[in-house]
């Protein structure tokens, strides 16, 4: 490697992703649902009118960022705080500090990174003074709040979901960044767009590669330092990122992948999946888009396997690669050689025409939900039956509008279990009709 002019040198010794940071919304990158103008976040901090709230995404999606910006534009004393170094101590004294600064009619507003990684007795400590209003409080993190914050500091708080950067986005930041490093480096649109790819809507990863891009390069002749595909794969330890600049090769590949399975290939499946996972993509939208195919195109022909499915999405969540490629694999294999039905996609499109079609359609009186005496006295759930309390545990009762009585969306196949659900929906058929 060169001793000349590279990132070593330069005066600024921190890392390329912290001094790109942007100080301001209008150097932010990306979602610009929350921050475009007149979008809600971005009106709450023009207007300093910061409530307490959850910033939920994945990592490098700008949630420190937006802390860092607004505690900049924050006339409140603003408390950087980490989950991960600090406990209950730690709370106390700054919700002391908070306490006082409220008797003086000064904001506190404490900023906690990785909230989630706080036990339910920490966050517990911070809910009377969200209540009194003694602080502010800002969260960030990777994981649902749902499952991971507590119900009562939750509901007191206005969660902002944070998603990926686009490609473009990501491309647009590279291209700032390359600007900051100096005139010497040199990256071409293929190339950073292969960057923003194998970051996958991360920043601070896309950031960081190209950091290391630029270490790892030597200058040419001309004094240039020219970031090219070969530094990208030593960098990355992948061979060639495949996808191109529109994404084409993206929906390629992942459409093979579909295509072999549906047609019961196994090897076939398994090449497309080594394919996509090799070239840097993600292994959660692999699992994803399994989850889909296991309803699409193997519904109640396998219905465990919309269950392996969640399970291999979680197993790629907590492990991550390479170790999921396994999970990845016994998952497409299964789905490769299981039985396949669509009549479960078929049933719904078929429903979603009718419904588009019919979306003021009353829902019939008897099976209307009837909780005050007002909409008993309108006959809402009367003549309802009950179909626990019929021996056969059925009625012939009608639950469509009356101008779709007769449709049928679902018709199951003979393929696997799926013969089974045909095979019980033609006995509820024929009792049905001759209970009329």
């Amino acid at each position: 490697m060169s001793d000349n002019n590279n990132l070593f040198t330069l005066p600024n010794d921190e890392p390329l992703a912290a001094r790109m940071r942007p100080d301001s919304l209008e150097n932010f990158a990306g979602q610009e649902h929350l921050i475009a103008p007149g979008q809600i976040l971005r009106r709450i901090i023009d207007s300093d009118k910061i409530p307490s709230m959850i910033f939920w995404g994945p990592p490098g999606v700008g949630k420190t960022t937006l802390a860092s910006i607004i505690a900049r534009k924050t006339k409140a004393e603003f408390i950087n705080f980490s989950a991960v170094t600090s406990g209950i101590k730690e709370i106390r004294e700054i919700m002391k500090q908070a306490e006082y600064n409220k008797n003086f009619g000064a904001r506190t507003i404490l900023f906690v990174d990785e909230i989630h990684r706080f036990n339910k007795a920490q966050q517990d400590a911070f809910l009377p003074f969200v209540e009194k209003g003694s602080i502010i409080l800002i969260g960030a993190t990777t994981e649902n709040p749902s499952f991971e914050i507590n119900g009562a500091l939750l509901s007191r708080c206005k969660v902002f979901v944070l998603k990926p950067l686009s490609p473009d986005d990501l491309i647009k930041l590279l291209r700032r960044a390359l600007e900051s490093l100096g005139r010497n480096y040199k990256a071409d649109d293929e190339i950073l767009h292969a960057i923003a790819i194998f970051s996958n809507g991360d920043a601070r990863a896309a950031l960081s590669l190209l950091e290391m891009m630029s270490i790892n390069s030597e200058v040419n002749q001309d004094g240039q330092i020219i970031l090219t595909r070969e530094i990208l794969e030593q960098c990355t330890s992948r061979k060639s990122l495949l996808y191109d600049k529109n994404g084409e090769e993206h929906y390629n590949l992942i459409s093979a992948l579909h295509k072999s399975m549906r047609n019961s290939d196994p090897d076939a499946a398994v090449y497309w999946l080594a394919r996509m996972l090799e070239s840097g993509e993600d292994p959660l939208y692999i699992a994803r888009r399994l989850i889909r195919f296991a309803s699409e195109d193997i519904g109640l022909a396998d219905p465990g396997t919309l269950s392996m499915a969640a399970a291999c999405y979680n197993a790629c969540h907590f492990i991550g690669m390479p170790e999921c490629s396994v999970n990845l694999t016994q998952l497409v294999i299964h789905m490769s050689i299981a039985p396949k039905s669509n009549a479960l996609d078929i049933a719904y499109n078929l429903a979603k025409k009718d419904a588009l079609q019919s979306l003021a359609e009353p829902v019939p009186l008897h099976i209307r939900n009837a909780p005050t005496k007002l909409m008993r006295d309108l006959d809402y759930g009367k003549n309802y039956k009950y179909a626990h309390d019929f021996t056969e545990k059925l009625t012939s009762m009608q639950c469509l509008p009356d101008s779709l009585i007769g449709r049928e969306y679902y018709n199951p196949t003979e393929q696997g279990s799926e013969s089974r659900y045909k095979q019980r929906l033609d006995s509820i058929k024929n009792w049905k009709a001759s209970h009329k």
